[in-house]
């Protein structure tokens, strides 16, 4: 009988999920994971809500899980003992959403793996191990070209002003909110991070518009140099 293994594809965002039996193959997402700002209850709580109903993780024999913010080894050890209460016989591995991307992109190949989703992040991968990489320093600090930063962007140039009428107009109908608003999500509420990234349907849906561009652009400047 075929052993049957679970891949997770884990961002801050959505999490997606491969039951994976001989050839069958059985994805489902779930809301993100991002250990940084969720507690081993957390994470816990989201598997049997989101996960567990449809997956019946007691039957797995193998869990592969990468991960954000598993590089740090306190949070992939939380991220861990979570998935273990619900498959307590599986083999479990965890590790940086970056190795998932490099063994994904270049199997046993060199190669340079880049994630940008609500974060980013890349590396150089030599086939079989990560040699080199750039910290992943989180929405505050870095996370240059991703979800966050760019709809970090979006939101001063709105709060400052910098946007023409016609996308001041565009914004408050597409998201009806105001400062107060904005400012209440990002510094008081959790999961800011994925709150900011929430904006960056706002630059798929004006591509086009010089100032809308300059942020794509210069957000992915900022990425890549």
């Amino acid at each position: 009988m075929a052993r049957i293994k679970l891949i997770a594809d884990a961002g801050s965002t959505k999490v997606e999920w491969c039951l994976v039996e001989g050839k069958k193959k059985k994805i489902v997402r779930t809301s993100g994971i991002s250990p940084y700002f969720l507690s081993k209850a957390d994470i816990q709580s989201l598997i049997k809500k989101e996960l567990a109903s449809r997956v019946d993780l007691s039957s797995v024999d193998e869990i592969y899980y990468y991960g954000t913010g598993c590089a740090n080894k306190a949070n992939a050890l939380s991220v861990k003992k979570a998935l273990q209460y619900h498959s307590p016989d599986a083999s479990i591995e965890v590790t940086h959403d970056l190795m998932g991307a490099a063994r994904g992109l270049c199997g046993h190949n060199k190669g340079i793996a880049c994630i940008l989703g609500t974060g980013s992040n890349s590396c150089y991968y030599n086939g079989k191990k990560i040699v080199s990489n750039s910290p992943g320093l989180g929405y505050v600090l870095g996370d240059e070209g991703s979800g966050s930063y760019l709809g970090k962007k979006v939101l001063q140039y709105y709060l400052y002003g910098i946007f023409d009428e016609e996308l001041r107009g565009r914004f408050d109908l597409s998201f009806m909110t105001n400062p107060s608003e904005i400012l209440d999500n990002v510094y008081k509420k959790p999961l800011p991070n994925r709150y900011l990234a929430g904006f960056t349907l706002f630059l798929a849906e004006n591509r086009g518009h010089y100032m809308i561009e300059n942020i794509i652009e210069d957000g992915l400047n900022d990425f890549f140099f």
